[in-house]
């Protein structure tokens, strides 16, 4: 049975009504705001880097946490008998907090110099997550041990020279390790 034209019609109009198709739809969401959070560049990084790190070093140089220039730290001579005569009574006070400090910072801290961030002198971190394994062969990085002589190797052609390795070989390689294993 065929519709009738009316029918037609109104299946139409509810069609057109339902259909999404032909609504505006506008790329972004007419809520979104741009962040407020501009990106910087290089050379407004170091810049700022840079007044960051003069303002620590300022507040260093108050705290009196470093080394002052003019009085000796050995204690021959007093804050007040500095090498000019004209330093006022506030310096000479800062200058003493300051040799007070680094008296108690020498007798705490004895060795060693002082572990920072930037200094090159630190420590390797000992945690495990940040060490990796290395092969003793050949130095490159190492995903296997042998479970027979407990060397780390980098791959089957190292594996090969492993088990050809003659009696005590790999024991040496395991002192240069610091690994000491006595192996049967």
């Amino acid at each position: 049975m065929a519709p009738t034209p009316q029918e037609a019609e109104r299946h139409q109009a509810l069609l057109d009504s339902l259909d999404i198709a032909h609504m505006p739809r506008p790329f972004r969401n007419p809520a979104w705001r741009p962040s407020q959070r501009r990106n910087k560049n290089v050379k407004q990084l170091i810049s700022e880097n840079t007044r960051k790190e003069a303002s620590v070093m300022a507040t260093q140089a108050n705290s009196g946490a470093t080394t002052p220039l003019a009085p000796t730290t050995d204690g021959s001579q007093t804050p007040a008998e500095g090498a000019g005569r004209s330093s006022n009574i506030a310096q000479a006070a800062q200058n003493l907090s300051t040799l007070v400090l680094e008296k108690n910072a020498k007798a705490t801290f004895q060795t060693g110099p002082a572990v920072t961030y930037t200094n090159i002198e630190s420590a390797p971190s000992l945690s495990a997550s940040q060490q990796r394994r290395y092969c003793d062969i050949t130095g490159l990085p190492a995903s296997y041990t042998d479970p027979k002589t407990r060397l780390r190797y980098h791959d089957k052609e190292v594996f090969g020279v492993v088990r050809t390795l003659g009696q005590g070989v790999p024991e040496s390689y395991l002192e240069l390790r610091d690994a000491h294993v006595v192996l049967k």
